[in-house]
């Protein structure tokens, strides 16, 4: 059995640790709040832009913007996985990097080159030393905000237009609640025509229908992108709230078996010094 000290040593480090997990749990929810509102309030519009896109995608197929909806055989494939800039938030990240590098065996990609663009840096730590990341974003999480995600769009875009690559997906953690997060893949380009939509029809439009749709494409790439990564932000902070607070009930229950260790090590000291003052008695009685 380990010596009193010892013992009030280890009861204060993880007291010290508990008041560390339970202050970081009350920042994360703290944050969480205004993640959340801010998720939640951009997803009405970010949905029903999707709607539009898909309505237009006949249309897209044969204007200016027709190059980001081409279906090409998949020879280089771009990756983005969205993580975050700290730990202590469970396997919210790893469960991302899984995610991306499972993506490489995958049927459609079996004979594709990929690459990766990052945006967080516990992604880009571990990805960079295995595979090619051409550019980390992760600076985007300093300040989140729609002009630089805006700006981070416009290089993918080029990049694919360009030839450069022939798929982009998205990875990342979309926020159901405090304690769920699922990680999904989307596809970001080329622009897909999902199942069941139906073209516009009997619309007279101003301006051009070719001016709308040269100028909606961008914008809905943007808002995915930007909606992405405030899903991935909320989650993070959920995640972290989640996991500190079973890291300070992980750390209560251990001080409280510490706690009663070290009341039997300190009744076993005085009932020997008892013992040793008796027994000492005796021998000079004796």
């Amino acid at each position: 059995m380990p010596n009193l000290k010892e013992i009030r040593n280890r009861i204060s480090s993880v007291t010290s640790t508990m008041k560390i997990t339970s202050a970081m749990k009350m920042v994360s929810a703290a944050k969480l709040k205004k993640a959340q509102d801010a998720v939640t309030a951009m997803r009405p519009y970010s949905e029903k832009l999707g709607e539009l896109m898909s309505s237009f995608y006949e249309i897209i197929s044969t204007s200016s913007a027709s190059q980001l909806s081409e279906k090409r055989d998949i020879k280089n494939v771009l990756l983005i996985p969205i993580c975050s800039n700290k730990g202590l938030c469970g396997a919210f990240n790893s469960n991302v990097i899984k995610k991306a590098i499972s993506l490489k065996n995958e049927p459609n990609f079996s004979k594709a080159k990929f690459s990766f663009i990052i945006i967080g840096k516990k992604a880009n730590d571990i990805i960079s030393k295995t595979e090619n990341v051409i550019s980390n974003h992760s600076d985007i999480f300093e300040n989140i905000n729609y002009d630089d995600t805006a700006s981070a769009v416009d290089s993918i875009i080029e990049l694919f237009s360009n030839g450069e690559f022939d798929h982009v997906e998205l990875i990342y953690n979309t926020f159901k609640n405090a304690a769920n997060q699922t990680t999904i893949t989307e596809q970001f380009l080329p622009i897909s025509k999902p199942e069941g939509t139906e073209a516009l029809s009997d619309y007279i439009f101003e301006p051009s229908m070719e001016q709308i749709v040269s100028d909606l494409v961008p914008k809905s790439l943007k808002i995915q992108l930007y909606k992405a990564i405030r899903d991935s932000f909320a989650g993070e902070h959920g995640a972290r709230m989640t996991a500190m607070h079973k890291a300070t009930d992980n750390a209560s229950e251990l001080k409280s078996e510490l706690v009663l260790t070290y009341n039997k090590a300190r009744q076993a000291a005085i009932t020997n010094e008892i013992l040793e003052i008796v027994s000492g008695a005796e021998a000079l009685n004796g």
